[in-house]
Formats: structure tokens, C-alpha cells, sequence
């Protein structure tokens, strides 16, 4: 008899209490290995892969994709035991990591991993669908079940989905007389199209997809809606849930598209509010001529080897003015009313993406060579883009460097990345008239900005850091001192 254990949404760490799950990686009746990832969930500060620490038959799945679930609440039940010999040596196999670690129960074997990149190794095994047989199977390893061990009633109802000895949803349908609806995930991926059904009225289940394998995308939608005679239209903005002063409560006949805060744009807004409620910042600026940074640069490059990225000379001279200037690298406790000035600076820098603007760390920048922390550059950014960051890349800062001349712009005011001290803002590099030993020439000017919290140091302290910047960026020989 098949013993069917149920798997919950782990801690993923970093003090995160919940994720939104962005897509499943198996369907109810495929057959899981030991570590295998089932589901990919985005949290605050990245997207991650969750892999099962048990291997058995996929019974039931909680949660659609879109949804977001506690940590702690129901994310499958897998049934094992009750494979064939021939399924069963897929989905027992650790891989070639060798074989998984005993908890101690007597029939199961788990690994007790909970995040892929934090000692799962083992590769994902081959996925093979398994029909519900008709009759009931031989039992084979049936043991005590974990700690987190589902209720009766939930897991009753997946044993007789996994043995068989219980009604289908499509036989329980035709027994009612009516239509089965099509069974397992709705072949969607966009949640835009999950939207533009739901205002509609319209069941996804019932369409067929145009996309490769099934996939039902937003043309399918619109189809369907345009053939039941509906227009496509925004929907009104429903009604504010909480009581607000009169004067900032929206209009009942205000429309428009509401984007809720969450995820990682909902975290990036919770820090920002953070960091203007509790820091008492200040920001001061100069404009710094480049040109023979841009040149040393250009002859570094020309030296052979490794190519040297601009961002990463400017995190060198972070590092070493970080290290003239410690009060920077620092943070304010709060309870203890202490300032805790940090002896290692892991250096954080935003690259924006398509889910939004991330920050993550290069960890002990200031032992790091040119070469090294240009490869680490490449990639964190890569990743980012990827969405495949881990928590670890992304917290544990001490400083951020903030290269916003990407964009096209020469200044801005930086918001300190919360709970540091400082932020250093780099505008673009551009052709400027410049007065150069004595005349008037034309040179690459760049506009560097600080922003300090003004209780761990005052403007002089600031004032110190940022000319340091300036003279190792006009004067990259300066910075030879401190090497």
C-alpha cells in the first residue's frame, strides 16, 4: 500500500515568510526523484527552484501558478511505495550523487535538502506520467510518515488517487452525468492572459492553445472572447478595502490598472520606505574629469588578458576609499543606539531587470582584484537576468555602488540601501568643456553623488570620501598608494 507523504513550502531563508509560485515543473501522476525540483517560486529577493526530498508518484498539487502560499502551507503530496519495479528505480535513484540520507523512518528516504544550490546536487531524474492502475497494488515500504505529515482526510483522498482505489475526477463527473472538464494544469504560463479569462468570464480549460505544446496564449484568449461577442475593455478599479482620509481616497469611477506591491517590486518598496522613514540622509556631489581613467582603462585592456570592466575600477576605488573612510562602511543599530563599523565590505550594485531593480553583493569586494571582481560583475548581472539569484547573492551589503549613467543621465539622488550607511550614485561619462592645466579643453567628465547617513558621520567625513573618488578617477595613481 502506497504511503503518501506531503511536502511543504520550506524556509527559503532570509527571514522570507511566503512565495508566489511561477511555475510547476511536474504534473499530478509524474514520478519525482529524490531532490528533484517541482515547482520554481519567486520570493522578494529571487526565483528559485524547490526540489521534493522524496521520491514516489506526484498525487496532488496545492496551489495554481500565480498563487502565493505561506511558508509552511501544503505544496504536494507524493505517494510512495506503490511504484512498479520499473518506475520505482527511476524515482528512487539520488542520481549520481549517490544515495540519499535515512531520516530514521523506516520506509522513507529523504535527503532533507530544501533549495537547489544549497547542497542538492543530485541531477533531476526523467519524469514518466503514471496512469491510476485499476487495481490495488502490492505494498512495499511503507513506513512511519515524517513530522509534517498531512491530515487524515487530504491524505486519504491522494492514497486512493495513487493506488486507484478511489474515484477519478472524470469518473465522478460521468457518474453525475456531466461533462468532464479537462483534467490536470492549465497550459498558462502568462499572467496576463490569466487575467484577460478572468475579467471575461471566460474558462480556460475549455480552449485549446495555439503555443507550442498546448500553451494557450493571449491571441487564443482574445479569440474566444471576440467569438462569445465580448469587447475587450479595461475593468473598473475596484473600491479601496481600507478606510483613507477623504482627501487621498481615489475616485469610485477612477479606472485604471492596479499592479499589486509584491514580489520583488513589493520588497523593493517596502526598503525604500524603510530607508526615507528611519535614515536621516544626505547627499552631496562633484563632477570629476574621467578622461584618465577612461585611458587606463583602455590600456589595461590592451595589456592582454582579461578584459577590465569600468564598474569594476570603480568598486577598486570604493574599496580603498571605504578603507581610508570606515565610518561609510557601516551600520546604525537602532536598540543598542551603536554604530557597527564593519570590517569586510561586501559590495552591492543595482542592475535593473525585467522583474525589476535587484542589488546584488559582491562578497569581500575589498580583497578582490580588478580582473575578479569583473568576473563577479558579469556573473551576478547574468544571474539577475536569468532571475536565477539566490538569497545569499542578494543580501548581506555593506556598501552600493550605483552606475545609473547606463541610463543616459548624469545625476541623481541615491536612496541608501537600508540598513547601510552610503550609496555612491555614477552619472554618465560625457565630452564636457573643462578647464585642463590651465586651458579650456574638452574632456570625459563624469558626476559622482553620495548619499551618507548623517549619524554615522558628519559632511566632512562624506565630504573626505567622495574627493578621494574623484582624485583616483582623475588621478588613477593616486589609488597605487593604498595597493
Amino acid at each position: 500500500m502506497a504511503q503518501v507523504l506531503e511536502f511543504r513550502l520550506p524556509d527559503l531563508g532570509e527571514g522570507l515568510t511566503e512565495a508566489e509560485i511561477v511555475r510547476w515543473l511536474v504534473s499530478v501522476g509524474d514520478v519525482v526523484a529524490i531532490d528533484q525540483p517541482v515547482v520554481e517560486v519567486e520570493t522578494a529577493k529571487a526565483m528559485v527552484e524547490v526540489p521534493c526530498p522524496y521520491g514516489g508518484v506526484v498525487t496532488a498539487r496545492f496551489g495554481e501558478e500565480g498563487t502565493e502560499l505561506p511558508v509552511g502551507a501544503p505544496l504536494l503530496t507524493v505517494a510512495v511505495g506503490a511504484m512498479d519495479a520499473d518506475t520505482a528505480g527511476v524515482a528512487g535513484s539520488g542520481g549520481a550523487a549517490g544515495p540519499a540520507a535515512d531520516t530514521g523512518d523506516t520506509g522513507t528516504e529523504t535527503s532533507g535538502n530544501v533549495l537547489v544550490g544549497y547542497g542538492t546536487g543530485a541531477p533531476a531524474a526523467r519524469r514518466r506520467r503514471i496512469r491510476p492502475a485499476t487495481g490495488t497494488p502490492s505494498a512495499g515500504g511503507a513506513g512511519r510518515t515524517s513530522g509534517n505529515a498531512p491530515a487524515a482526510a487530504p491524505r486519504q483522498a491522494a492514497a486512493a488517487v495513487a493506488t486507484g482505489t478511489g474515484p477519478t475526477h472524470a469518473s465522478a463527473h460521468r457518474a453525475a452525468g456531466e461533462r468532464a472538464p479537462h483534467e490536470g494544469p492549465v497550459a498558462v504560463i502568462s499572467p496576463l492572459v490569466r487575467r484577460l479569462a478572468r475579467e471575461h468570464g471566460l474558462d480556460l480549460r475549455s480552449l485549446a492553445g495555439s503555443g507550442p505544446d498546448g500553451l494557450i496564449l493571449r491571441a487564443d484568449v482574445e479569440r474566444a472572447v471576440s467569438a462569445a461577442g465580448t469587447q475587450l475593455q479595461a475593468p473598473a478599479a475596484p473600491q479601496p478595502v481600507a478606510a483613507q482620509p477623504e482627501a487621498f481616497r481615489p475616485l469610485a469611477s477612477a479606472q485604471g490598472e492596479r499592479v499589486p506591491l509584491r514580489g520583488v517590486r513589493g520588497a523593493v518598496a517596502d526598503k525604500l520606505s524603510r530607508s526615507r522613514r528611519e535614515i536621516p540622509d544626505a547627499t552631496c556631489w562633484v563632477d570629476a574629469d574621467a578622461t584618465e581613467l577612461m585611458a587606463a582603462r583602455v590600456a589595461m585592456n590592451a595589456a592582454g588578458g582579461e578584459k577590465i570592466s569600468l564598474l569594476a575600477l570603480l568598486a577598486r576605488i570604493c574599496t580603498a576609499a571605504l578603507a581610508r573612510y570606515p565610518e561609510l562602511n557601516s551600520t546604525v543599530d537602532t536598540e543598542a543606539r551603536e554604530i557597527v563599523r564593519l570590517p569586510e565590505v561586501h559590495l552591492g550594485f543595482a542592475a535593473q531587470t525585467e522583474r525589476g531593480l535587484v542589488v546584488p553583493v559582491v562578497k569581500d569586494a575589498h580583497a578582490r582584484s580588478a580582473e575578479s571582481l569583473t568576473a563577479e560583475f558579469a556573473r551576478l548581472t547574468e544571474a539577475a537576468r536569468q532571475g536565477t539569484l539566490t538569497p545569499a547573492d542578494l543580501t548581506g551589503g555593506t556598501f552600493t555602488l550605483n552606475n545609473y549613467g547606463v541610463f543616459g543621465v548624469d545625476g541623481s539622488t541615491p536612496i541608501i540601501n537600508h540598513p547601510e550607511a552610503a550609496m555612491l550614485g555614477v552619472g554618465r561619462i560625457v565630452p564636457k568643456p573643462w578647464v585642463h592645466e590651465g586651458e579650456l579643453a574638452v574632456r570625459q567628465v563624469v558626476q559622482l553623488s553620495l548619499t551618507f547617513d548623517h549619524r554615522v558621520c558628519d559632511g566632512g567625513t562624506a565630504g573626505g570620501f567622495l574627493r578621494y573618488v574623484a582624485d583616483c578617477v582623475e588621478h588613477p595613481s593616486v589609488l597605487l598608494r593604498t595597493l
